[in-house]
């Protein structure tokens, strides 16, 4: 069995380096790339994807995994070996039922297609995108097809992100948690708003980097396994352990954009840096799941960055980076000023606790396109409509609408409920913090996060995708996904705020 073991990571690994070339041409497509290269990299997006598809729906990976599976039950189900067994099987099983030639067609269609996003975004013209669109949602419906019979057509579209999670399960999660919120926020809107317009005054934009990078350097990011650039969409990717790159995005007119943007990315690429080595180029190498990423970026960025131990210790760094704008703001006025609540038109900017209407919002309009109850060229409308149903707000336009995201362009149709099942996870693994690091706080005030840093490490980062997402939560907290400990985060850190 070593033999074939052995054969079955030369080939994963094989895979993994394909993926990882894959990621990279996204990666340069989004932060260097001309333009004019959209058409070449659609060509090269699709012939990396379906090389690597090949590599790893060959029949040999079946062959090898139908032989090694009674030896993973046969080794303790926590050990290495028997998790990538198993979870590798699952994989092969999934993308077995996916045609090579429907993963390359899909990889050259949403390369224009985010180039097409960006350029629509920047024209305020759905009508350009929207073709796009349209292919996209008629490409993840044939997608899902591979996967009938299922209960629900986004089942399939949900398991990409999300293993073992249906559609219904977040439905339930997110029905209760709309109610609270809803009813939170009418609390909040009773009492009189805060004033942060020394936000958004005029703040130079280097500054802004260097405090950004100064932050997530204390936080533990590793610079010698990363780097920072400018994209029109924050995001982090990875090609391995050594090498995850995050993006930020400065606005001279919003200190806030650019310090949270960096904290939230830096998130997500510490989950990545602190993977067990020994699962480098396999299919265990990354995050558990988006929601568990979606956890750590979040933690990062709420929970320690907009929480007051964290600015006793920055604000005053801060205040002499920017003298003139923030030199008369005092610590407290400073705290309420970036934890104000507010409905927004932006999602990756909105507060706390309107955050999760937003997902709510994109995750009903999916599951429409996918029913085929909504159509694309109705979406601009549809979305517009929520938004005020939700939020109370109504975009002046598209590109503060429907084009706000750069999801769609890439067919991550599927993905965006992990955003608010990531913010319920942050704090059920929160409260287990300041169970067994009782004086966190203390730490934090004292600008010391190598101890959080650490639990995180130890407790998730190191298991990669050994565990489903609920496996690993309830391994954790001892409970699985659970809208109750946000919800008293958020009451009870607005109570202070607002005087609820």
């Amino acid at each position: 069995m070593e033999e074939k073991l052995k054969r079955l990571k030369e080939i994963l690994a094989e895979f993994y380096d394909l993926y990882a070339v894959g990621m990279l041409l996204d990666w340069d497509q989004q932060v260097n790339m001309p333009p004019g290269g959209v058409e070449g990299r659609g060509y090269q997006s699709a012939t990396i994807a379906s090389l690597a598809h090949k590599t790893f729906t060959a029949a040999e990976v079946g062959r090898l995994l139908d032989d090694l599976l009674p030896y993973a039950d046969s080794l303790d189900p926590d050990a290495d070996d028997a998790c990538l067994i198993h979870v590798a099987r699952r994989e092969y099983e999934k993308k077995t039922r996916v045609p090579a030639q429907f993963v390359a067609e899909f990889s050259q269609i949403t390369a224009n297609a985010m180039q097409t996003w960006q350029e629509a975004r920047e024209e305020n013209n759905f009508a350009k995108f929207q073709p796009h669109l349209e292919r996209i949602v008629d490409l993840r419906r044939q997608y899902a097809e591979f996967f009938a019979p299922y209960k629900h057509v986004y089942d399939p579209l949900l398991d990409d992100f999300e293993p073992g999670l249906k559609t219904s399960d977040v439905q339930e999660i997110f029905s209760g948690l709309r109610l609270e919120q809803v009813a939170l926020l009418k609390e909040i809107a009773s009492r009189p708003q805060i004033d942060d317009s020394f936000i958004f005054l005029e703040y130079d934009e280097q500054k802004q980097w260097d405090f950004g990078v100064e932050v997530i350097t204390r936080f533990g990011y590793d610079w010698k396994r990363g780097r920072q650039d400018r994209s029109a969409h924050p995001f982090t990717t990875n090609f391995g352990a050594n090498d995850v790159r995050i993006t930020t995005r400065v606005h001279k007119d919003n200190l806030a954009s650019a310090a949270f943007s960096s904290m939230h990315e830096a998130g997500h690429a510490m989950y990545e840096q602190g993977v067990d080595p020994a699962l480098a180029r396999t299919v265990l190498c990354s995050g558990a799941s988006l929601a568990l990423h979606e956890s750590q970026s979040r933690l990062w960025e709420n929970l320690v960055g907009r929480s007051l131990p964290f600015w006793e210790r920055f604000y005053p760094r801060l205040q002499q980076q920017f003298p003139v704008q923030l030199g008369r703001i005092d610590l407290w006025t400073f705290y309420k000023g970036i934890n104000k609540v507010e409905p927004s038109l932006v999602r990756v900017e909105s507060d706390e606790a309107t955050y999760n209407l937003h997902i709510m919002l994109r995750l009903e309009l999916e599951i429409a396109l996918m029913e085929g109850t909504l159509l694309v060229k109705d979406l601009p409308e549809s979305w517009n409509a929520r938004m005020q149903e939700y939020l109370g707000v109504t975009p002046p336009n598209d590109a503060k609408g429907v084009l706000q995201d750069i999801h769609w362009s890439g067919g991550m149709i599927g993905y965006f409920s992990t955003y608010a099942l990531g913010n319920l996870v942050s704090v059920q693994l929160w409260e287990k913090i300041l169970q067994d690091i009782p004086d966190v706080e203390v730490q934090i005030r004292a600008g010391e996060f190598a101890a959080l840093l650490g639990w995180l490490r130890e407790k998730l980062h190191r298991h990669g995708a050994k565990y489903e997402p609920q496996v690993l939560v309830q391994r954790i907290t001892g409970s699985k996904i659970d809208p109750a400990p946000y919800l008293r985060y958020l009451r009870r850190k607005y109570r202070a705020i607002y005087g609820l």
